[in-house]
């Protein structure tokens, strides 16, 4: 079995040279028990079958039976065998697999089911759950309740996959026997906190549901309990207008509170500006728009995430709504999880012309529809919009916003000030700021915008491609660390982020690579292609120094990490020498899988890379509004 993985590991261009840097001990997935090779070569064989089988299939729905091949195949290359009893579980996983491939229609139409569908960010199979009552009417549209499951270390994709065949899990399971509604179970690739990827898995899955069932939603409901409580509170409230109501059950809301953190143990200034993506009280306004229940245990430590969203609530004047289960710990209890689900069911749709309030620090959460923020005064400042419609007029204020795009024609009035247009473009109109007043018009120019604001994170939420050097650095040190650290992302790639890397060598991109993905790129200008083509492009020199900012070092021991618009395609990311920020060291809890680098950083390659850092980084930054320096 080391030597099929020592393979793998050559075949996809990662392998770690004998000098390399100590490996970084993995925390999630934990490693299982020893596999015996008898039952390793067992599934290498049926593998080698259910390929062949599906090999050339026109299947219309092929994702449906290899997302269980895939669930066996991570388990045996990352070890996530628990127990002995796991490998039976792999057995039947192969044969549903086999079940469906040699007939599509055996996936049951009611029930405890599993499907699966292939990520646009990296094409991976990825599986999510069903709930579907027997008696509900699928002609006729339907309540569609996404459930966030809490965290579970070990709960990979073969053992999630088996929880949603065997178990009833909503609301703790207590509402099995329901029949007003469809139970929608995604994966989010195990254990992130429905960040990051995972966050955009809800959207896939939910999108892949609706079509595999061909149903049509009445309303959309989003609930989760413990990390998947958070998840609630984080998808609620940075997607405001995905969901028609939101419930949230313990969790965690924000980065410092949560985790006791003292001013004086707070990390470097960039990383905690970064806490502004994710923290819920930054986005606290968008939790206006929809219904909110909060969930807590009485005695339940986790209680504490309610209590301080309904602090921050309080600030914009809404009293949140928060049952709390009578003497109760980290659960559920009966009478609390029945009033909440006879609550979200008696929720009505969201009004998409009711007033909108629109708070963000970032444009990756720009909008919620019809309204969108496509500029900002600067980035991880708190901005701003609030909507009504006041006798035909579309009154709007705002905070922090350069650039606006508002549904529809006539009058406007924007901060006090009066605009009227009698026609629009695909029935909106875009309205920019200048000199402090607002004017029709939209950006123009490179500018940070909707999914390209970065920070270097923000690569890895849409199709991406790792571009791999064709040449050897002519610096030992920069070598050490660039083999180290790309195989190092791949390895984390597929065991956190239960996905394999796309890769290519720089040598083989080509035009439809440059227009359909963003570059993750390793090695410098010499040794890869795709650098060098783009360097006079990107805001740093990278010769006989390296010099970025104000800082000037010596490239023999120091590399570039970076996020920028791509030269190539300034509708796609270049990302130079990194891959996910967060590490080995973040995955304790999930509230601090948060980005550890801002949009650019100068990484001392002497320093061991480690479970908290890629190595020493001596400076960072963030672009400004222009994609120029500070």
């Amino acid at each position: 079995m080391i030597l099929r993985l020592c393979i793998w590991l050559t075949l996809s261009g990662f392998c770690l040279a004998q000098d390399a840097f100590e490996p970084i001990p993995r925390r999630l997935p934990p490693v299982g028990i020893e596999i015996p090779e008898a039952v390793g070569m067992e599934f290498l064989e049926e593998f080698d079958r259910i390929l062949t089988l599906s090999a050339g299939s026109d299947h219309p729905r092929i994702a449906d039976a290899l997302v269980f091949v895939k669930g066996v195949e991570f388990a045996l290359m990352n070890r996530e065998f628990y127990a002995e009893k796991d490998f039976a579980i792999a057995r039947k996983h192969l044969e549903l697999a086999n079940e469906r491939l040699k007939n599509p229609e055996s996936i049951p139409k009611s029930g405890l089911v599993v499907r699966g569908y292939e990520s646009s960010i990296d094409g991976s199979y990825q599986p999510y759950g069903l709930e579907i009552p027997a008696n509900l009417d699928l002609s006729k549209p339907v309540p569609l309740l996404v459930w966030l499951h809490g965290r579970g270390d070990k709960s990979t994709d073969l053992h999630f996959i088996e929880r949603c065949l065997t178990k009833s899990q909503a609301l703790g399971g207590k509402i099995a026997n329901q029949e007003q509604c469809i139970v929608l179970h995604p994966f989010g690739r195990q254990c992130i906190g429905w960040k990051h990827a995972g966050e955009i898995d809800v959207f896939e899955a939910i999108a892949d549901a609706k079509a595999a069932l061909g149903i049509t939603v009445s309303k959309q409901i989003l609930a989760g309990f413990s990390m998947g409580g958070a998840g609630a509170w984080h998808i609620g409230a940075h997607y405001p207008d995905r969901f028609d109501a939101i419930h949230a059950g313990a969790g965690f809301a924000e980065t410092a509170e949560y985790n006791k953190l003292k001013p004086e143990n707070h990390p470097a200034w960039y990383e905690k500006t970064l806490w502004g993506l994710y923290d819920v009280p930054n986005y606290a306004r968008n939790l206006l728009n929809h219904p909110v229940i909060a969930y807590s245990g009485e005695v339940d430590k986790q209680k504490q995430a309610a209590d301080l969203m309904a602090r921050e609530l309080a600030k914009h004047g809404h009293e949140l709504e928060h049952v709390i289960g009578p003497g109760m710990g980290h659960k559920y209890h009966d009478d609390s999880a029945k009033q909440i689900f006879d609550a979200l069911m008696a929720v009505q749709p969201r009004d998409p012309l009711s007033d909108i309030h629109l708070q963000t620090q970032t444009l990756r959460y720009a909008g919620m529809s019809p309204i969108w923020v496509t500029g900002l005064e600067e980035h991880w400042q708190d901005s701003r919009v609030d909507f009504r419609n006041e006798n035909g007029v579309k009154v709007v204020t705002t905070k922090n916003v350069t650039n606006l795009r508002l549904p529809g024609i006539g009058r406007f009035e924007l901060d006090g000030q009066s605009l009227t247009s009698h026609q629009s473009i695909g029935h909106f109109q875009e309205f920019q700021k200048v000199d402090g007043r607002w004017e029709f018009g939209k950006p123009s120019g490179l500018r940070k915008k909707p999914g390209l604001q970065g920070p270097i994170d923000d690569a890895f939420m849409a199709p991406f491609l790792v571009v791999l050097p064709t040449e050897l650095s002519q610096r030992p040190a920069v070598q050490k660390w660039l083999d180290f650290e790309s195989s190092h992302f791949a390895k984390r790639w597929r065991e956190l982020m239960r996905g394999h890397l796309p890769v290519k060598r720089a040598n083989e991109v080509t035009k439809d690579d440059v227009a359909n993905f963003n570059l993750i790129c390793w090695g410098e200008p010499t040794t890869n292609s795709v650098i060098g083509a783009t360097i006079d492009k990107l805001p740093l020199t990278w010769k006989e120094t390296l010099e970025i900012g104000n800082t000037s070092v010596d490239p023999a021991f120091h590399v570039p990490a970076l996020i920028y618009p791509n030269p190539l395609n300034p509708e796609r990311y270049l990302v130079l020498n990194s891959g996910l920020t967060f590490r080995e060291d973040h995955d304790r809890t999930n509230s601090l899988q948060n980005p550890k680098l801002p949009d650019w950083a100068v990484i001392d390659v002497r320093q061991a890379p480690s479970g908290s850092s890629p190595g020493k980084v001596i400076d960072a930054n963030f672009f400004n509004e222009r994609w120029a320096l500070k």
